[in-house]
């Protein structure tokens, strides 16, 4: 039997690299029915193209939409009850840097910067999670993945975005406390990984960060993807509250 058979699960940033990967990591191990939503309808759109061809019996529901928005966030996840049925695995992907530069000083990042940062790694998983938790506790059982980064332990020049993903570390950690045992809330932490705004970086940049990885190289989305599907797998039914670093090696830290 397939992992997560004829489950019904629900991905936020989904037209991106990493959320296309775990959409059809899902899709693969089983899941029946799929709700994606993604800031960018023109990614969302190629996407489910993408997806709709590689898995035709999947039933795929995809609202462009800001789910750091809580109207937005609140229309996708009821569209997804009503069309596809109750959700039983949610994966919280969206998330990164509100600045075009990789790294900015702390001295330097103004307050709308700072804000929006946290905005954008927490206000999705926040909407999504008290939109579509009541749902799992109801059916007595569910799945929850937020993705962080290595970088919640720390990391000089980007203060906004490594606060921001302690943050989600730790909101993980009490909400798998608050939900059990029904609903078990996982965290995924990449390192560097393979997606568009890695693919903009210098290749001296690319280079010094690979080189910290024992593998000397970057992860690929699809690797990521693996790591969630776990989570969110009857494998994992006694794990929760648990922060899975997938990054070749590099632990979180300064």
């Amino acid at each position: 039997m397939s992992r997560l058979a004829g489950s019904i699960a629900a991905v936020t940033g989904g037209g991106g690299p990493m959320g296309f990967a775990v959409a059809g990591r899902l899709l693969q191990d089983g899941a029946a029915a799929l709700a994606l939503t993604d800031i960018s309808q023109t990614r969302l759109d190629e996407a489910v193209r993408e997806l709709n061809a590689a898995f035709p019996a999947a039933r795929i529901l995809a609202r462009r939409a800001d789910v750091t928005k809580g109207e937005e966030a609140a229309a996708f996840a009821e569209a997804a009850a009503t069309e596809l049925g109750p959700v039983e695995l949610l994966v919280n992907l969206v998330g990164g840097l509100r600045s075009r530069q990789l790294y900015t000083p702390f001295l330097q990042i103004g307050e709308e910067q700072w804000r929006q940062t946290f905005e954008l790694n927490l206000m999705g998983g926040f909407h999504l999670m008290q939109r579509l938790v009541p749902g799992m506790l109801e059916q007595g059982g569910g799945r929850v993945v937020n993705v962080a980064s290595i970088v919640f332990g720390g990391e000089v020049g980007q203060a906004d975005y490594a606060a921001a993903k302690a943050a989600v570390a730790s909101l993980t950690r009490s909400l798998a406390a608050e939900f059990a045992p029904d609903v078990t809330v996982n965290c995924v932490a990449p390192g560097l990984t393979r997606t568009s705004v890695t693919e903009r970086m210098p290749a001296e940049e690319q280079a010094r960060l690979t080189a910290l990885a024992f593998h000397r190289r970057m992860a690929e989305p699809e690797e990521i993807a693996s790591a969630v599907a776990y989570f969110l797998s009857e494998e994992a039914r006694f794990v929760t509250g648990e922060i899975l670093a997938v990054s070749g090696g590099i632990h979180p830290h300064l």
